[in-house]
């Protein structure tokens, strides 16, 4: 066998029908802007939190669609509301935010 340099990864395919995304769902009830993010990365782009820790609403949301936890990563967050401005559908994500943190708790 040749070394290339490199080696494959574990695939990781998930299956979404076996994806517990209760969690996405109840944000939608009481953000209903969670569902319509197109997941651009504006939001993510203009925070200045995400640039020291990583913050990121994005990343977040994808993670609550494939039933993974993120709650901690919105501790950065300052709620400073850039990312609000950029967005462009619109979507107030600093209630978004509120939101996923009540969520959480």
């Amino acid at each position: 066998m040749m070394d290339f340099g490199f080696s494959l990864s574990k695939s990781s395919t998930m299956d979404l029908g076996k994806v517990d995304d209760l969690r996405f769902e109840q944000l939608c009830r009481l953000e209903p802007g969670a569902g319509i993010c197109i997941g651009c990365g504006s939001c993510s782009a203009s925070c200045p939190a995400g640039r020291l820790s990583g913050m990121s609403v994005r990343k977040v949301l994808l993670a609550l669609q494939r039933g993974r936890s993120a709650g901690e990563m919105l501790q950065c967050c300052m709620l400073c509301g850039k990312c609000t401005m950029v967005c462009p559908r619109g979507i107030n994500t600093r209630n978004l935010i509120l939101s996923i943190c009540k969520i959480y708790d």
